[in-house]
């Protein structure tokens, strides 16, 4: 757990465009009242074309329900961002 909400995997030491350092997860989830947030895979474009209907944050991809994203290409997005952090 990262936090009261955050379900993350893995560690990555993660420096942000200001500077400031944090240690975070590589690949993680929240299950929140109004969408599902999914972090750490917000970085390939065509897996994301291939996921179903998701919308964008800053720094996660957001779901309404599992059954709206196509879960084989959910799949194979959180392989590469796990590969990706190693």
């Amino acid at each position: 757990m990262w936090g009261p909400s955050m379900i993350g995997y893995g560690q990555v030491h993660y420096v942000s465009h200001t500077g400031r350092e944090v240690d975070w997860f590589a690949v993680g989830f929240s299950p929140r009242k109004a969408k599902i947030s999914l972090y750490g895979l917000e970085g390939d474009e065509e897996l994301l074309a291939q996921l179903g209907k998701y919308t964008r944050g800053v720094g996660c991809v957001y779901i309404n329900k599992p059954e709206d994203v196509r879960l084989d290409a959910l799949e194979d997005m959180i392989r590469v961002a796990w590969a990706g952090q190693k």
